[in-house]
């Protein structure tokens, strides 16, 4: 099951997800949307590495906003800080902002019961796109769980600012790996 719009504004007034800061303007029929953080983040390296920390380079997207290049991996950020220790967080990007050709969270959607903080937005154009700040970038979605809850207490919990990977601290140690 779904939660419409009004009862996600009862959840968030009684606590069962915390969405800060609310905006009742914001809340769809069955969804609630996010907003662009200020913060970018690019990787420096032309080739990734799942086994390391990769390099990333921070980018301050100003009043006049930032143009999005094909071919670029771009993490942002929400401005809101969303979470539930009872309900499922699902966050797509608004169908508005697909049609201008941004593909926004196509591969990781999902949060988890109990993770709390900014969401880290992977955005990547299909052609030069200027975003700006505060723009309404995507739309999360909550679902009722069915069965025992064991929360979120993983790297990314309560995270500011967007996140590079941390997949290399999930990582087993090469030799431990069987062939």
């Amino acid at each position: 099951m779904i939660l419409t719009g009004p009862e996600i504004t009862a959840a968030e007034v009684d606590g069962r997800l915390r969405i800060t800061p609310f905006d009742a303007a914001q809340v769809n029929p069955n969804s609630y949307n996010v907003r662009l953080g200020p913060t970018l983040l690019t990787y420096n390296t032309p080739v990734l590495d799942a086994h390391r920390s990769n390099p990333t380079h921070r980018i301050k997207i100003g009043a006049d906003g930032y143009v999005l290049k094909p071919g670029q991996l771009y993490l942002g950020h929400t401005v809101e800080q969303v979470g539930s220790d009872t309900f499922v967080p699902l966050l797509f990007g608004r169908s508005s902002v697909g049609r201008l050709g941004l593909f926004v969270e196509i591969t990781a959607p999902i949060g988890d019961i109990g993770f709390h903080g900014q969401w880290t937005l992977m955005l990547s154009p299909i052609r030069p796109l200027r975003v700006y700040a505060g723009m309404k970038i995507g739309q999360i979605m909550f679902f009722v769980a069915v069965g025992p809850i064991t929360p979120y207490s993983g790297k990314y919990q309560a995270a500011s600012g967007p996140k590079p990977s941390a997949y290399w601290q999930d990582v087993a140690p090469l030799e431990a790996v069987a062939p």
